[in-house]
């Protein structure tokens, strides 16, 4: 079987391709970045998809960023994404690959809703206004995999994870997500001897962050029951911590205490989006790595990508 990896650069997709090395997996992975070909150029997916020709594409490329990168630019997190994905699944589509994983967002969930999250969800009501257009470009995508294996039988199949976090990671404060906006800041106080760290709403909000090596392991080990699965499958930690707890679990990882200064007026999100992951546990899905692990590793990607 040959499996074609997009966004091959990215965290998700590395770690996927380490854990195949890990697994020993005799079927041939095939990761792609933006040097093989641009995934907005509809004529270079098609080129490289013809040319590829793989039984299996996961899809782990996205244009993604935190709620700043977000609220300052939805027209593009919208319209990137949408043609990303739709050059990708089309050319899947025309090159006969029967079998493809798409990676959607927790960000498909209407904000505010019951929790913890069930798949049915996605579309129950209004979304959250600071990454609205991200999740419909996700939700857009993850509704064409649908019916694709309705209207096809083919296997294309959609997986929603927490948000993830582990090395790897984009740790830029303007497009990082909060666990790696953690970790560079906590880094950035203890190097500077600051006071204090400021942090975007009050810290009340909770969220669900997943290491990224358990969903990569998971997804390896568990790829050839693909046929199996449900067509959309959560796949998170199944516990959640607030802002304000993930920032002193990044300050007790670098090793510094410091006042976190938070700041009500400015964006926070939704105030909680847990996952039920309960479909994808019968399949074997495990989180197993806690949080002050994964972030003692991610700490250790921080500082081996300042040495680069």
């Amino acid at each position: 079987m040959r499996v074609l990896l997009t966004g091959g650069n990215g965290m998700l997709a590395r770690s996927i391709a380490d854990a195949w090395r890990d697994q020993g997996r005799q079927d041939e992975l095939i990761p792609v970045t933006r040097a093989d070909a641009d995934l907005l150029d509809l004529v270079a997916v098609h080129e490289m998809m013809h040319s590829i020709k793989p039984d299996l594409v996961i899809h782990a490329a996205a244009r993604v960023g935190g709620i700043a990168a977000n609220v300052a630019d939805p027209t593009g997190f919208l319209m990137d994404n949408l043609r990303l994905d739709s050059n990708v699944l089309s050319s899947a589509m025309e090159s006969s690959v029967g079998k493809f994983i798409y990676f959607g967002s927790s960000c498909m969930y209407p904000k505010d809703y019951r929790q913890p999250l069930v798949e049915t969800d996605v579309l129950a009501a209004p979304l959250e206004p600071t990454n609205e257009g991200y999740a419909l470009s996700k939700i857009a995508a993850a509704r064409y995999c649908n019916y694709v294996a309705r209207q096809f039988g083919l296997d294309y199949r959609v997986l929603i994870p927490s948000n993830l976090y582990g090395p790897n990671d984009d740790y830029s404060l303007d497009r990082g997500h909060l666990v790696a906006a953690a970790i560079a800041k906590a880094h950035a106080a203890k190097t500077q001897s600051a006071s204090s760290i400021d942090v975007w709403g009050d810290g009340l909000a909770r969220r669900e962050f997943t290491y990224v090596g358990d969903l990569a392991h998971w997804l390896v080990e568990h790829l050839d029951s693909i046929s199996e699965w449900p067509s959309v499958m959560n796949v998170g930690k199944g516990e959640d911590h607030s802002v304000r707890d993930y920032y002193e679990a990044a300050l007790a990882t670098v090793g510094y205490d410091c006042e976190l200064v938070t700041d009500p007026t400015k964006p926070a999100g939704m105030h909680q989006k847990l996952m039920d992951s309960s479909l994808a546990m019968d399949f074997g899905w495990r989180a197993n790595t806690s949080l002050v692990d994964g972030m003692r590793q991610s700490y250790a990607g921080y500082l081996d990508s300042l040495e680069r």
